[in-house]
């Protein structure tokens, strides 16, 4: 048997807290599983900074990608039992896109960095464009695997990632509106937060999903599953992802980071607490091995080091993230967004650097998004074989559709909304910026 379709002696199984077990029958996929750049992703929390906020978010993306695998597999489950196809071209499930299908699920975020999107938005990394970096380098463990299966199959896992691929029903598996990552993310995030709304039907689901000649689709009959998921999905936006004081943790992480930047990218430095790791980040001139080097324990640890560097910005900032010390924030609008340079002023005139104790953030652009009319839709299949989308025949679904509610903060030092009450030195300028505040509202 070649190695594409190389059985296990026995099926594996891991268990999930998620789908009770997660199954493994071929070799391949253990394999992968086992490689060094799939555990490293043990090492990256799947949520970033939001476990500062629910203290059981401590899941990591490789929970989080054995679980989109497993969806994976119970799709094409389905669709060899009941959408197996007949001749080409009639739209139906060919299985011999299964191990490509699988091998994407399993891969799709191994190129997540630490605390990735923050790390992203500093240095300019992309974790889509380095997870096909890592499943083309000839250099990972995960290419010389995926070349047993075939001299050209690292390439068609990384055009699934890349949404290049020409089956549309494997690109659509693991990336759209409806697909294995997003449930699965939704599911163990809701578990792991302790919030009950992203909860959802995932059996009914994968139960009416079936493939068709432009991608997957749903069975009229799961139209209430599907708005189920959906309104599921648009309450973790707004409860988990786009929580306030998670933004914030977030934008303390950027601040320190830059602040380590700007110290530590100019010259060469000898002493203990010199990041050596993050050093080519800092000079703009990192490979994919510095990059692979780097999880969130790496960064933790440069930041306890940097709590007694002698840089009082650092050393502040290193302590505020650690010790778990988020800035304070206030919502704006454009009816008041000309009070931030005076707000901001008022911080300065307080002792805090404003270029790293204050922020302006918005949810609107957060790398989560609740349904969107203006990419493929979710389309359902009627009784005569033609589809309308979901957001046609659900007004649920149609009422949050491009909804815009996310909001801007001005985030800001938390002490200038409670001063030491011994200092009184900045009294007006603390008097002058609470007046502008009100039940978390910046005002005038």
């Amino acid at each position: 048997m070649d190695y594409a379709h190389q059985q296990l002696k026995r099926e594996k199984v891991f268990r999930d807290p998620v789908h009770n077990y997660v199954y493994v029958k071929y070799q391949v996929i253990l394999d992968l599983i086992n490689t060094t750049e799939f555990q490293r992703l043990r090492r990256v929390h799947q949520l970033g900074t939001t476990s500062l906020i629910f203290h059981g978010a401590e899941h990591s993306r490789f929970s989080h990608s054995v679980g989109v695998y497993e969806i994976a597999r119970r799709i094409i489950e389905s669709f060899q039992k009941n959408f197996m196809s007949k001749e080409p071209g009639d739209g139906l499930w060919d299985d011999s896109e299964k191990m490509v299908a699988l091998c994407a699920a399993l891969l799709h975020d191994v190129g997540h960095g630490a605390y990735s999107h923050t790390f992203e938005h500093i240095f300019g990394t992309n974790h889509e464009q380095i997870t096909q970096e890592i499943i083309t380098s000839p250099t990972t463990e995960i290419n010389h695997v995926l070349r047993r299966v075939g001299p050209d199959f690292p390439e068609k896992v990384a055009s699934v990632i890349n949404k290049t691929y020409p089956n549309k029903q494997v690109v659509e598996m693991i990336s759209s509106q409806l697909d294995a990552d997003r449930m699965d993310y939704l599911l163990r995030d809701a578990y792991n937060t302790g919030v009950k709304y992203g909860t959802f039907d995932l059996s009914r689901i994968l139960e009416v999903m079936r493939p068709y000649k432009d991608g997957i689709c749903f069975e009229m009959s799961g139209m209430h599953a599907v708005e189920d998921y959906i309104v599921s999905r648009f309450q973790m936006y707004q409860q988990v992802y786009f929580h306030p004081v998670s933004r914030s943790m977030e934008v303390v992480l950027n601040r320190l980071l830059q602040r380590a930047k700007f110290i530590f990218s100019s010259k060469v430095h000898n002493d203990p607490q010199t990041p050596y790791l993050l050093l080519p980040f800092f000079q703009g001139d990192f490979n994919l091995d510095d990059y692979l080097q780097l999880d969130d324990g790496v960064l933790n640890t440069y930041f306890i080091h940097w709590k007694r560097y002698p840089d009082d910005i650092l050393s502040n900032l290193a302590s505020r993230f650690i010790d778990r010390k988020p800035l304070k924030s206030v919502k704006f609008d454009k009816s008041t967004a000309d009070l931030l340079p005076r707000m901001r002023q008022i911080v300065e005139q307080s002792g805090f650097n404003p270029d790293y104790y204050t922020a302006t953030d918005n949810s609107f652009d957060l790398p989560y998004d609740a349904y969107q009319a203006d990419k493929k839709q979710i389309h359902l299949m009627q009784d005569d074989g033609t589809l309308v989308s979901l957001s046609s025949v659900s007004p649920l679904v149609r009422a949050i559709s491009d909804r815009q509610t996310g909001d801007n903060r001005f985030f800001f030092p938390r002490e200038i909304l409670k001063p030491d009450e011994n200092v009184d030195l900045f009294q007006p300028e603390y008097d002058e910026f609470n007046s502008h505040i009100r039940n978390d509202k910046l005002i005038k």
